[in-house]
């Protein structure tokens, strides 16, 4: 199966509707067997980080924490040269493959699952 996408800012909606949208997502696509997913939060309209992209990214880390996922790194750590995107992509060589594979994308961020 190919790296899933999942766009929580789409339609701009309220922090909490896109929470629920990514919880349900990662929900999702882990009963279809999916491994890999790219989380397009956005980077926010006001230029320092959008609310959306704060809460997923929080609540990402702490699923990793929980070991309820096996790994996540950041849009601007996904490179050859950052530990989390050499680690990463050892979970899942597909990922190097991504065309934001060091692009330092602060809109993205990328799951194993």
């Amino acid at each position: 199966m190919a790296v899933s996408i999942v766009n929580i800012e789409e339609g701009y909606p309220s922090v909490d509707k896109a929470m629920d949208r990514l919880r349900f997502e990662l929900a999702t696509l882990r009963r279809l067997g999916a491994t890999s997913i790219k989380v397009i939060h956005g980077y926010g309209s006001t230029g320092e980080g959008g609310q959306i992209r704060i809460a997923a990214r929080r609540w990402l880390r702490s699923e990793l924490l929980a070991e309820r996922i096996r790994g996540f790194c950041p849009g601007e750590l996904f490179g050859p040269f950052e530990k989390e995107g050499l680690e990463i992509v050892k979970l899942d060589t597909r990922l190097r493959q991504d065309p934001d594979w060091s692009r330092r994308n602060d809109g993205v961020s990328l799951v194993v699952l």
